[in-house]
């Protein structure tokens, strides 16, 4: 169990093992400091009847060292022929050998080269159990109307449809020619077609170069529409409408994400609903945010997860972090960003509201998640381990208020231009833990002393748990459900307590601090008063179908099964079959995922295998 106390003594960063890796990628096979993949071309075909794409990549790269090997990334792609292109576009025959192999890495792929290799040419194909790809039958899509493939990269998955050098500390631009089913469209992390194409076939060009897991696809039967001169969405139809409806304030936070941080670089933001599949609330790929259909409340109240992908525009797509073991500068960062643009567009309350919840559920998971404190230091060492073990609350939530703190010590009006700053100064790079210390310590500490005493840098980035100067929000709205909470202990039925102007927020606030004694009388009263088991807002039903487990309240048990069966969302499955295996019903747990696994990304399945087993 971790240690979420205060005032834990700091190590020396010398004095431990796992910083001898920092800003080695422990998860790449590539050497990118002797060459290095600067442009990738894919021709592409997306093959729904055999669920494989097959292709072409062509990768321009930049021999350092004029090594005369090329060091690339792969898992569960066939090789079917190599050649080797020079600067003069003389083409020859190349070959490829496979090296070292390992389960969660995959194969590495040697490709020998001559010095004046400047592209090499890859034919390949992936497999149908390619981890980052989902292929939907069409009863798996809002419409059925066809088939629907949908990508994901992240965090090390880029290389099972793509051989690449699949490091975030390598970036590259991209452009592609992908060829799908008539009637279906194609959308990429590119510039993006507003119409379906008669032929099935689509060109895509990426110019910012970007690290290769924002790669990423999306073919279904898709329609888009606009929300401003440089935001839309795409859903399926029968899902569009709403999507709009919900989305219709992007454009206001791009603005005010632009105040703070500089201009937007990546020309549009879309943004594509996908089916329920989709492991993630959402994913940052560049010019097209994937979201999960479960943000779709009918009310606005849940797009502080638009705000969340919108400021990985910055921090994570511009500014990347160089190796899965410093994930909290992407997450960190953009949860602190995703803060500031809610406050300039919905208020201060709505923003306090949010940082109480997260502070709660942080303080929650430091004291009930993690069986080893060195997993809260907000520098990770994932060496031998899944990089998505680290996609937790310590990256996102303690990254966050580590900002917070830094932010309330020094003052906006010094910490604003000092974070745009660093956007500006490293602006299409990739960095690591050390040297956002560093510029930290020398832009915006400039040896102040008392500083750095304030700050505790140290504690918070090399040391475990929540250091004792974490910023304490308050929120006046979420204490009058404090009031509403002592009502319902005092013997209120739940139908008179006073819930007029509830918003998510106060609802899951309500839930999070009901009574650990509640009667199944009164659970029912609960459920009848505010229709939990039969609410649309997935945050309020999960955090609901949590109580209802903990309480052995099986008149939602029913509930319990659907929602863990229309939605695939790792956010909202892993508390819930987590809760099941707690409370001595893991053989639900297990009876529930064998029959909903076929609806799940790999991503999903392999976290809740991984609880059940």
């Amino acid at each position: 169990m971790a240690a979420a106390g205060c005032g834990s003594p700091t190590p020396e960063p010398a004095d431990h093992p796992e910083f001898e890796n920092m800003g080695i990628d422990v998860h790449s096979y590539s050497r990118p400091e002797e060459v290095a993949v600067r442009h990738l071309d894919l021709d592409i075909k997306v093959d729904f009847e055999r669920n494989v794409i097959a292709g072409t990549a062509s990768l321009q790269i930049d021999n350092k060292t004029q090594s005369d090997q090329l060091h690339l990334d792969s898992r569960g792609l066939t090789i079917q022929a190599v050649r080797l292109e020079d600067a003069d576009n003389q083409v020859s025959q190349g070959s490829h050998e496979v090296g070292r192999d390992d389960p969660q890495l995959g194969q590495e792929l040697i490709l020998p080269i001559e010095p004046d290799t400047r592209t090499v040419h890859i034919d390949y194909e992936s497999s149908p159990e390619a981890a980052a790809l989902m292929w939907l039958g069409p009863e798996l899509t809002a419409d059925k109307a066809g088939p629907f493939l949908l990508s994901q990269s992240q965090a090390i998955l880029a290389r099972t449809w793509v051989p690449c050098q699949d490091s975030p500390k390598v970036r590259m631009t991209y452009a592609a020619q992908v060829e799908v089913p008539q009637g279906l469209m194609a959308v990429m992390s590119a510039s993006n077609p507003q119409q379906v194409s008669e032929d099935g076939r689509y060109s895509f060009e990426m110019p910012q170069p970007i690290p290769s897991y924002l790669l990423a696809i999306a073919v279904g039967k898709l329609e888009f529409q606009s929300l401003s001169p440089r935001t839309g969405v795409y859903a399926e139809p029968s899902v569009l409408e709403r999507a709009a409806w919900e989305l219709a304030d992007t454009e206001k936070m791009v603005a005010a994400a632009e105040k703070l941080y500089g201009p937007y670089q990546w020309e549009r933001y879309d943004m594509i609903v996908l089916p329920p599949s989709f492991p993630f609330g959402g994913m940052e790929n560049p010019r097209l945010t994937f979201l999960t259909p479960t943000m779709l409340a009918g009310d606005r109240s849940l797009v502080a997860l638009i705000a969340h992908e919108l400021a990985h525009s910055w921090s994570g797509n511009l500014v990347t972090d160089s190796t899965w073991n410093d994930f909290w500068l992407n997450e960190g960062f953009t949860t602190y960003i995703e803060h500031r643009i809610m406050e300039k567009v919905y208020g201060d309350e709505v923003e306090e509201m949010l940082a109480v919840l997260e502070l709660e559920a942080l303080r929650e998971s430091l004291a009930s998640d993690f069986e080893d404190a060195r997993e809260t230091w907000l520098y990770l060492d994932l060496q031998g381990r899944n990089p998505d073990d680290g996609m937790n609350s310590v990256a996102y939530d303690k990254g966050h208020f580590f900002l917070r703190m830094v932010e309330e010590t020094v003052g906006r009006e010094r910490f604003d231009p000092f974070l745009r700053g660093y956007f500006d100064h490293f602006a299409f790079q990739s960095v690591d833990t050390a040297q956002f210390v560093a510029y930290l310590r020398d832009n915006l500490m400039a040896g102040d002393e008392q500083l750095a005493q304030d700050l505790r840098i140290d504690e918070w980035v090399y040391g475990p748990g929540l250091p004792e100067n974490c910023p304490e929000p308050q929120s006046t709205a979420l204490q009058q459900v404090e009031a509403q909470l002592q009502a319902l202990n005092q013997g209120t039925a739940p139908a008179d307590l006073d819930t007029e102007g509830w918003t998510t927020h106060h609802y899951l606030y309500f839930l999070r601090n009901l009574p650990q004694d509640l009667s199944e009388e009164r659970l029912a009263g609960l459920d009848a008063a505010f229709s939990l088991s039969e609410t649309g807002n997935s945050e309020i039903l999960c955090q609901w179908l949590g109580v209802a487990v903990e309480h052995d309240y099986r008149a939602a048990d029913q509930a319990l099964e659907a929602f863990l069966s229309r939605q695939g969302r790792r956010k909202f499955l892993m508390p819930l079959y987590g809760a099941l295996v707690d409370v001595g019903r893991g053989d639900d747990a297990r009876r529930i995922y064998d029959s909903a696994k076929f609806g799940y990304h790999s991503v999903s399945r392999n976290s809740v295998e991984g609880l059940l087993n």
